[in-house]
């Protein structure tokens, strides 16, 4: 077998398992909004806020420090969870509009 492909069977290989992971991703994420829109409506019939900073806080925290463990840069893991907390707000405050 060549060096090229070699290197076009590792690449395939690991394609393969970006591929397999991006779709855990996209099920854990359905799983979690499922929890967070159960949490919006929850909030929504109790007259809570959308927004919780405190617990927004302390769930980035948790996270930078979960992500310096698993190697993956801290920054990037403090944005992608601030997207996914606005995205939660969002869906939070259509609750609270829908009364």
């Amino acid at each position: 077998m060549t060096d090229a492909a070699r290197a076009a069977d590792l690449l395939k290989d690991h394609r393969d398992s970006i591929d397999r992971l991006d779709a855990i991703l996209v099920y854990t994420l359905g799983e979690r909004f499922k929890h967070t829109q159960a949490v919006g409506k929850l909030k929504a019939a109790n007259d809570l806020p959308a927004s919780d900073p405190t617990r927004e806080a302390a769930q980035i925290a948790r996270l930078e420090d979960l992500a310096k463990r698993a190697d993956l840069d801290p920054a990037f893991a403090k944005k992608f969870l601030a997207f996914i907390i606005q995205e939660v707000i969002r869906h939070h405050e259509e609750h609270q509009s829908k009364l």
